[in-house]
């Protein structure tokens, strides 16, 4: 039955994935219809990338320095907040940073005090800007796990040593950077490859334009869909080279193991102290003084929302809610699947669930759209549509977490269920999901906020009158409605926490008990 269900999702993976990527490439035709401006879309598209992931992963690794050497009152709240932006919608992070950096920002607001000109957002730096904002968190991440991961002997054989910050750095610290550090510009790089609406909102004209957007303006302003397919064509071949470099680009550390001790605490100079301590709080402020700003200038406007946006939220809500529900189900069917097949027959179901993280959101819209052109009006399918794909990007997350728990609950559970004769959905209720419950809720909740954010597949297909929340919010921006885009930004952002909280405690909670 396991197998079964399993073979259903990987065609329905293949269809997603490969059947709107052959969808794309039939109807491209070539890359010959490009245009000088489609070629200049992809140099800065890799321009962009670079620069984001470049400038992320260099912030990151000072300011992940800093947080594992300090230890203080509300560290552990701080590197949690420090992943709300990974799960923040597009256009509510690029609203908070328009209400600091944009005309009427604070920053323009305080060079205009002393005589200074003001700064324009617009273009290149404001998208690495928002690239910036959404990766340090992750960058940093990333590179605080290695930090916490050089073993406690080397850190214990350096103080003994004496070691000076130096030695540290060049033994232990350079090492452990050697490997981390580049898995994690390129996966910065990946996401800014694939970043659309960023570039719709701080783009800027045909200087700024990315590949995506590139396509996006192919479809719904010139109807040129022969050059939209060419221009998936050349995204996905960006995504795949880059997805494909990312899994083998880390170098061993040559650190060695260790026996899993806590780290010693090392002695720094107080000067040390105060510059970790300024890193850890100019980083705080420049991630968290833009969601402030959103809540700020979005309280005062929510109650007063016009009944479309109220609409537009129900709809995103509709699209997120049973995104969850698909993503966790295909993952939990994958991951049963994995376990019992044959190793090649695992492995080879594993990538292709993993696939989605090399595809890129318009390419599979372009192709679906094509698909379902000469059977249906595609507008006609918009929600589901938007729905079936934002499930098929988060599996590739969910499928992560939830495969290893699932491989301990089988290694751990799996000879004391087959003594006890449970099998089947039995074993799945008082067995299994038990102990997922944790890595499910997660999945659960990044989905839904990931999926009640999205603007990407949606303005392919809607119209008007199938508008999600984030739809709804980018057209507010685009006629200048300041105070309700405010008011829309903040429902946005409060329905996106409050799906990833509610999911993420439901776990948590059981975990605990």
């Amino acid at each position: 039955m396991t197998l079964a269900m399993a073979s259903v999702v990987a065609l329905w993976l293949l269809a997603l994935n490969f059947g709107a990527l052959g969808a794309v490439a039939w109807r491209a035709e070539g890359l010959t219809g490009l245009r000088a401006s489609d070629w200049a879309a992809v140099r800065f598209t890799l321009l962009q990338a670079f620069l984001s992931a470049l400038l992320s992963v260099a912030l990151a690794v000072p300011v992940a320095r800093a947080l594992a050497r300090r230890q203080f009152a509300g560290r552990g709240l701080l590197i949690t907040l420090m992943g709300a932006p990974f799960i923040l919608p597009t256009l509510v992070a690029v609203l908070g940073l328009l209400a600091v950096f944009g005309r009427s920002g604070l920053v323009n607001d305080a060079l205009s005090l002393v005589g200074l000109g003001p700064v324009n957002i617009y273009g290149l730096h404001g998208v690495v800007l928002a690239h910036v904002f959404y990766n340090l968190p992750l960058a940093t991440r990333i590179i605080l796990q290695g930090w916490a991961a050089i073993p406690a002997e080397r850190v214990r054989l350096a103080v003994s040593l004496g070691f000076s910050p130096s030695d540290r750095l060049r033994h232990l610290e350079a090492p452990m950077l050697r490997e981390v550090a580049p898995g994690a510009f390129l996966l910065v790089f990946l996401i800014c490859l694939t970043s659309f609406a960023v570039a719709l909102a701080l783009g800027g004209g045909p200087r700024a334009t990315t590949v995506e957007l590139a396509i996006y303006q192919a479809f719904r302003f010139d109807f040129d869909t022969g050059r939209a397919a060419a221009l998936a064509l050349v995204q996905f071949a960006l995504c795949l080279g880059a997805g494909l470099l990312a899994l083998r680009v880390a170098l061993p550390s040559g650190l060695g193991g260790g026996l899993d001790r806590p780290l010693p605490r090392m002695d720094y100079r107080p000067r040390a102290a105060w510059g970790d301590g300024t890193l850890i709080t100019l980083a705080a402020m420049f991630l968290l003084v833009p969601l402030a700003l959103i809540v700020l200038r979005g309280a005062p406007h929510l109650s007063s929302l016009p009944a479309p946006i109220w609409q537009a939220a129900l709809r995103s809500l509709w699209v997120a809610l049973g995104a969850t529900v698909l993503t966790t189900a295909f993952a939990l069917i994958l991951a049963h699947a994995i376990l019992a097949l044959p190793r090649f027959g695992a492995t080879g179901l594993e990538w292709l669930g993993l696939a989605a993280l090399a595809a890129s959101p318009l390419v599979i819209g372009t192709g679906l759209f094509l698909i379902l052109r000469p059977i249906t009006d595609p507008r006609a399918m918009a929600l589901a549509v938007t729905m079936l794909v934002n499930a098929g990007l988060a599996l590739p997350f969910a499928l992560r977490l939830i495969l290893p728990a699932l491989r301990d609950s089988h290694a751990t559970q799996g000879r004391l269920a087959l003594s006890l004769g449970l099998h089947g959905a039995a074993r799945l209720r008082l067995v299994t999901l038990p102990r997922l419950r944790r890595p499910l809720g997660f999945a659960a909740g990044l989905t839904a906020a990931l999926s009640m954010g999205d603007l990407g597949v949606i303005l392919l297909f809607a119209e008007a009158e199938r508008a999600t929340l984030p739809m709804q919010l980018y057209r507010l921006m685009q006629a200048y409605r300041q105070d309700d885009a405010a008011g829309a930004a903040l429902l946005l952002l409060l329905a996106s926490l409050l799906l990833f909280w509610g999911f993420d405690r439901w776990g948590r909670a059981d975990a605990a008990a």
